[in-house]
């Protein structure tokens, strides 16, 4: 079977994506929808999670939506998160967006290299701190997993909650290959389409979370990412058409 046509559960990219090379270069069509988005819960919600966030001396963000969900709330509930609060952030990249919200020179930020767990080292620096664990609805058992070994005080914060995007208006059975990057991209396929039989059309996850989902959902996972010959996508996905098409 040749592919002709792929949508790929995620937000257009820019211009120079590798996404777009591999259209050009194997004349295939990629079309870009993104399956689930993301909704801000309201002060009234984050208080009925018993969360004061004048009680806390440090702050954890695991991701650039975490970071804008917080300063939100804050602003909604007239906080003033002052100059001396301690921030620990997964990646360096996620440090750095923090940018758009504080004057990130002169504060105590703290980030890891990648994975969540590079951050208790972190912690075992800085113990004495109150930590509020800003996320949202679905939560990596890795972060709870890693917060419990490292013996400070936290608190989880439900800030944003991952929904189902509306996509009545398009066909998935108009294209060969549908690609995931979540289990919520998976739960999202079928609340859409509930009567979707995959039969020829392939399946491509990306992480073994979301080719779990797929699987408890019935589907045949055609295309894996990543592994150690294609640590990404695009490249796993690039293998895979041109060994198909040959």
């Amino acid at each position: 079977m040749r592919i002709k046509s792929i949508l790929v559960s995620q937000p257009a990219p820019s211009e120079s994506s590798p996404y777009l090379e591999i259209a050009k270069k194997e004349k295939i069509k990629i079309d870009f929808r993104p399956f689930i988005h993301v909704e801000g819960v309201d002060n009234k919600e984050l208080r009925t999670q018993k969360i004061d966030l004048t009680q806390y001396t440090g702050i954890i963000f695991t991701s650039k939506n975490a970071i804008d969900h917080y300063f939100r709330l804050a602003e909604e509930l007239r906080f003033a998160v002052p100059d001396t609060m301690r921030y620990i952030c997964q990646s360096e990249a996620i440090a750095n967006y923090l940018q758009k919200h504080i004057v990130y020179r002169k504060r105590k930020i703290s980030f890891g290299e990648k994975n969540f767990s590079d951050l208790l080292p972190l912690f075992k620096k800085f113990p004495t701190e109150k930590y509020l664990l800003p996320s949202s609805d679905v939560l990596s058992p890795d972060i709870t997993k890693t917060m419990e070994a490292s013996n400070v005080d936290w608190k989880r914060a439900i800030m944003y909650r991952t929904v189902c995007s509306d996509l009545t208006d398009i066909n998935v059975k108009d294209y060969d290959m549908l690609i995931f990057f979540s289990p919520q991209g998976i739960k999202s396929l079928q609340q859409n389409f509930p009567d979707f039989k995959q039969e020829n059309t392939k399946i491509g996850v990306f992480g073994s979370t979301t080719s779990a989902a797929a699987e408890e959902a019935g589907l045949k996972v055609d295309l894996m990412a990543p592994t150690k010959e294609t640590p990404s996508m695009t490249m796993a996905l690039e293998k895979y058409i041109k060994a198909l098409h040959k």
